[in-house]
Formats: structure tokens, C-alpha cells, sequence
């Protein structure tokens, strides 16, 4: 193996790329964006994932890592190519399938040896032939329909936050191949963890692109499940808390995920969940659950807002604090974050908004949120302290670490109400009543 070719620099391609070089693979990152990849050259990483821009900067240094914009480049300089772009959701949730399939036909236009196409990104079952079909296509058009190729589906389960964790210790490895040889390349690809005794799934093509659907259907189910026996528990005077930690004392249910908040967000969970809903419409299949979950998801979200308006008693006029944009700590991706609906709720109902957060502030303003910015309905803090300055409420949406350890005492002086509205349950209803807050959390 001379080297490998990852197509696509975003989240996923740069991970993906940047660990494989760690794994001592020659690596080449392909992306159209040249802005993006002279400023990879330099070392500047374009997300925000701890840990990585220390990785890029080792691997680039040894050589084993590099970056080009030139296809045909990374085509002839590798047998083995990953497609690691986007797949965006359309209107009505379908895939957007645009990037995965000018990929491929680039790929295709540029071969002139045998390749190994890995589909890294996250695509509707069926992705893999038709990528097949497509690149047969574009051989047999150049007159080389005896050039042999396979294509296998690798998908991704790289959390945002712990990208590089996940990468180096994966819960599993799932490989879709029609080709044993295809195959047990994949396997000397990941050999640094199938040594550690990390579990493989060899499979179809079919399943394999199926399996990263349900796996971020089956968690968003677990989060709206909790939420919901979360509004439950405010309702009857239960504690969320402990009916979680008894429910994830069971063996067959588990603890994780039983943390409940404004809902699920982020550029997989929301994406994949309509995802899945459109591949069952395809098949003729009715996604009936998760059709719920997505429904039931949106109404958590905007209940966050009538939460915070039946504490206040009237939005108009208020100055509402709002801790944490991003839709979980450790990114700035604010895609699908709960914080933009709540937010655009506030202001719909004649609040200000001021906000912070630690590394999201850059896109803060973008966006949804830029009309209100420039109508100064919303604007952004240079910390917590100065958000809640003169607020009538704080609303903690991202629980970042240094949200959970505010100086309480400091924003009871700093804000002119009380109100303090616990979206992630980081602090106790006692502790919170006693330091002078009217405190209100989810099923607490």
C-alpha cells in the first residue's frame, strides 16, 4: 500500500485522515476548497476538535500526512480511496446524495489502475452499488471496462468533541464488502486496532450503510424517551434523576443517554433520524418510531421556551442570559443546536437575548441568528459574567464545564432578577433555592 486518499476535509475526512497518518499510513487529504487546504498545509485546522490540531501538526511534520486540492493527485497516489464529504439533508429530509457521486465520478474519471473506493460518509442503503454502477459507467465511457475496482462501505461513529478518542478507541469497526480481498485490505488498514482486540463487523453493503442510521436513530429515541418521562416528572412532582439512574441499572436498558435536556441537535442525530424516514418512504416502509422522535424532539425544544415564559410570567421587555450556543461542549457546531430555536423563541416573544460560549461565538451571529443580531435582539458576551449582566433570567443551554462551576454568589449581584433555568439539571433545586435563585430544571 503506497498510500491512502481521503476525498473531503470536513469533520469527518480530517479526522479520519489525520488518525489514519497517526496509524504510520502515508495519507494525501483531497478537498475542492484550495483555501482550505493551503491553510491545512500551514497547520491551521478549520474545526474546533480537541486534540486534533496536535495530530495535524506531527503528521505533517513526519511527512505522513499532506494535503492537495488536485484529484488527479490523490487519485494516482493511492490504491485505496475514501469518499469522507458531506451529506446534507434536503427539504423534505432525503439525502443529498450530490457531493458522495461527483466524488466518485471524479475518482472514476482519473483511474488508471485498480482502486478500492471506501464510502465513509453517511449514505442511504443502496449508496454502494449505485457508486458502483456509476463508476463502471465512467470506466466503460474512457474505454477501460476491464479495469477492476471495489467499493466498501467503512461508516463513520466519530462523536464531535471525542473525534480522535473515538477514532483510536472505536466501539467497533463495520466493513461492507462484496470483495474478501477488499476486505482484508480494510483490515490491514485498521490493524493497529484489530490487534487491540477491537470487534469487527464484516458484512454487506447494504447492512453496513443501514447500521450508522440505526445506531443514531436508536440514541436519539433513548434521549426523546428520557425527555419525555422528564415532562412527565415535572407534571407529577417526580425526579428525573432518579428514574434514570434506576432505569440504567438495568442491563437491557443501560445508563447512557438517560440525561434528559432541550433535546437532541447536532449534524447527526437530527440529520439521520430524517435520513432514516426517507430511506423507509423509498422501501415503502413507515418509520413509525422514529417519524415520533423527530416530531416529539422539535416539541422539546420549543417547551424549553414556555418553561422559561411561564417562570418569567411575561417575555416582553425581559433580558434573558443564555449560556451555551454550541449543541454539546467541546465543538462550536451550532447545526441543529437547541439553543438557535430557543433563542429565536425568546426574541419572538419581546425578549433580548445576551450570550456566551467558550468556542462557538464565531458563528454565533450566523446564520438564523444574524437577523437578530442586527436588529440588537441578540447579541454575544466576552464571558459569562457580562452575558448575564443585568438579566432577568439565565438560561444554561450547553453544559461546559465552566458552566458548572459558575460563581453563583457573583451572578446574583451581576443580574437584576433571580430566575435560573437549568436546561442540562448541572446543579441541585437546594442548592440553587437556598443561594437566593428561583431555579427551574427538566423533570426536577
Amino acid at each position: 500500500m503506497n498510500s491512502i486518499s481521503i476525498i473531503g476535509t470536513g469533520y469527518v475526512g480530517l479526522v479520519t485522515g489525520t488518525c489514519l497518518s497517526e496509524f504510520g499510513i502515508r495519507v494525501i487529504g483531497m478537498d475542492v476548497d484550495a483555501s482550505k487546504i493551503r491553510a491545512l498545509q500551514r497547520g491551521e485546522i478549520p474545526i474546533y476538535e480537541p486534540g486534533l490540531p496536535a495530530l495535524v501538526a506531527k503528521n505533517l511534520e513526519s511527512g505522513r500526512l499532506r494535503f492537495t486540492s488536485d484529484i488527479a493527485e490523490a487519485v494516482a497516489g493511492s490504491n485505496m480511496i475514501f469518499i469522507a464529504v458531506g451529506t446534507p439533508p434536503g427539504e423534505d429530509g432525503s439525502v443529498d446524495m450530490t457531493h458522495v457521486l461527483a466524488a466518485a465520478e471524479s475518482i472514476a474519471s482519473h483511474m488508471t489502475d485498480t482502486k478500492v473506493i471506501v464510502n465513509k460518509s453517511t449514505v442511504p442503503v443502496g449508496t454502494g452499488r449505485r457508486v458502483k454502477e456509476l463508476v463502471r459507467g465512467v470506466l466503460e465511457r474512457r474505454g477501460l471496462s476491464g479495469l477492476a475496482f471495489d467499493v466498501v462501505s467503512n461508516p463513520e461513529f466519530l462523536r464531535e468533541g471525542s473525534a480522535v478518542r473515538d477514532f483510536m478507541h472505536p466501539d467497533r469497526v463495520v466493513i461492507g464488502s462484496e470483495n474478501e480481498k477488499a476486505a482484508n485490505l480494510m483490515r490491514d488498514i485498521y490493524n493497529v486496532l484489530y490487534l487491540i482486540d477491537t470487534p469487527f463487523i464484516f458484512t454487506t453493503l447494504e447492512t453496513a450503510e443501514l447500521i450508522k442510521y440505526a445506531s443514531n436513530a436508536f440514541l436519539a429515541t433513548k434521549i426523546t424517551f428520557i425527555n419525555e418521562i422528564a415532562n412527565l416528572c415535572d407534571a407529577a412532582g417526580a425526579d428525573v434523576h432518579a428514574v434514570a439512574k434506576a432505569m440504567g441499572l438495568d442491563g437491557r436498558i443501560g445508563k447512557y443517554f438517560l440525561h434528559p435536556g432541550p433535546g437532541y441537535g447536532g449534524s447527526c442525530l437530527p440529520k439521520d433520524t430524517h435520513g432514516l424516514v426517507s430511506i423507509g418512504r423509498d422501501h415503502g416502509v413507515k418509520m413509525t418510531v422514529v417519524g415520533a422522535v423527530i416530531e416529539a424532539n422539535d416539541a422539546q425544544t420549543l417547551r424549553m421556551v414556555d418553561k422559561i415564559e411561564r417562570g418569567l410570567g411575561d417575555l416582553r421587555g425581559r433580558t434573558v442570559a443564555v449560556l451555551g450556543l454550541a449543541f454539546k461542549p467541546e465543538t462550536d457546531d451550532m447545526r441543529f443546536a437547541p439553543a438557535v430555536p430557543i433563542i429565536e423563541g425568546l426574541i419572538a416573544k419581546g425578549s433580548r437575548v445576551r450570550a456566551f460560549d467558550p468556542v462557538a461565538m464565531p458563528n454565533a451571529s450566523r446564520g438564523a441568528l444574524a437577523p437578530h443580531a442586527a436588529t440588537g435582539a441578540f447579541r454575544t458576551c466576552a464571558d459569562e459574567y457580562e452575558a448575564v449582566t443585568g438579566a432577568d433570567a439565565v438560561v444554561l443551554v450547553t453544559e461546559w464545564n465552566q458552566f458548572r462551576h459558575l460563581d453563583l454568589q457573583r451572578l446574583r449581584e451581576l443580574m437584576s432578577g433571580r430566575h435560573f433555568f437549568d436546561l442540562r439539571n448541572v446543579y441541585e433545586p437546594k442548592d440553587m433555592a437556598e443561594r437566593g435563585f428561583v431555579y427551574a430544571g427538566v423533570g426536577r
